[in-house]
């Protein structure tokens, strides 16, 4: 990758990102709200779950866009976002396995939510495209926080795949333990994500 990024251009692109973070904290915390209200009304363990791991990635947001306030190439700001984006992603972990780990033992089943049901397929499909076009800015600017980042928007997106999949199964299967065995499944994967953000190791993916 070409390390020269043209000032105009790099300050465009950084723009961009920005607004791509703000649509992603807009979007998480939107989920983290409806998630857990419609948990609270449905009983449904999965859904409170859902809409706490949403603003445990809000804070994955927020790094970034503290990151992309300059778009001056600060290696250091660079270093602490990435730093911090890693930690963001043993918070998730810890919170999956603690929140899964805890519906199975108790065999606390996801109850129906149709509120609940629309939030995950929505989020499976805006998730993926969201973390394409944050991929897209990071190649530009050579930030591996915000490929870090987008890796975290992809961990949302399947989240909510196995949160769409749990209650589909449940309703139709009554396989109430689908969603957290899913669940626990990921926390590898999100710990790796960790240690290569701390690492610094995030930017294999930025071209």
């Amino acid at each position: 990758m070409n390390d020269f990024v043209h000032p105009a251009s790099r300050e465009t692109d950084t723009r961009r990102g920005r607004r791509l973070e703000y649509f992603t904290l807009g979007w998480n915390l939107t989920e983290a709200i409806v998630g857990i209200g419609a948990g609270v009304v449905a009983g449904s363990i999965a859904l409170v779950g859902f809409g706490v791991d949403s603003i445990i990635e809000s804070f994955s947001g927020a790094i970034l866009l503290w990151r992309l306030q300059s778009h001056e190439a600060d290696e250091r700001r660079e270093q602490r976002a990435l730093k911090l984006v890693g930690i963001s992603f043993f918070l998730l972990a810890a919170y999956v396995a603690i929140d899964a780990a805890k519906t199975l033992v108790q065999r606390e089943p996801p109850h129906a939510s149709i509120v609940g049901v629309c939030l995950a397929a929505v989020s499976i499909v805006v998730m993926p495209l969201l973390a394409r076009a944050k991929r897209r800015v990071a190649a530009r600017l050579n930030s591996r926080a915000l490929v870090a980042d987008s890796r975290q928007t992809d961990l949302c997106a399947y989240l909510s795949g196995i949160l769409f999949v749990g209650l589909a199964l449940n309703a139709l299967f009554g396989w109430w333990w689908a969603d957290s065995t899913a669940a626990i499944l990921m926390v590898p994967i999100i710990t790796r994500e960790g240690i290569e953000a701390l690492r610094g190791d995030a930017c294999d993916n930025c071209s």
